[in-house]
């Protein structure tokens, strides 16, 4: 515990804010240009093959981003959208791509989930609008 002498001629600092994706410079999502797409291997308690792309973005900074969903199309200057939020288990991503954005397609295969994995809902899972509602 602190004194009073000490409250009084010793102010407390303030933290500096510990920013999660800098990179981005306080944006949503920036856009960027793939440098190379590889696969890493995640931290010592899990083991997988995770898409990773380094990307160089349009405000200028390098980064390295995960691809989310399985099977990718992205190649060495393909365009993709970045967002903050990379994979926990591997070390130095801190920003995740959006999937049908761009030069990225979106995962074919999902039903759940499709807006994380930039899906439109497929025709026959339409329902049918009531006959009031439906445009004439």
């Amino acid at each position: 515990m602190s004194t009073i002498y000490q409250r009084l001629f010793y102010k407390t600092k303030k933290k500096k804010d510990h920013k999660r994706s800098p990179g981005l410079k306080q944006n949503p999502q920036v856009r960027g240009v793939t440098m190379r797409a590889r696969i890493v291997t995640p931290r010592k308690p899990n083991s997988a093959r995770r898409p990773v792309a380094k990307i160089v973005l349009s405000n200028g900074k390098r980064v390295t981003s995960h691809i989310p969903g399985s099977g990718h199309n992205v190649r060495r200057h393909s365009e993709i959208l970045v967002r903050g939020g990379g994979a926990r288990d591997l070390p130095g991503v801190r920003y995740s791509c959006v999937r049908g954005v761009y030069d990225l397609v979106g995962v074919l295969s999902k039903i759940r989930r499709r807006s994380v994995y930039g899906n439109k809902l497929p025709p026959h899972m339409k329902k049918k609008l009531k006959r009031k509602y439906r445009n004439l």
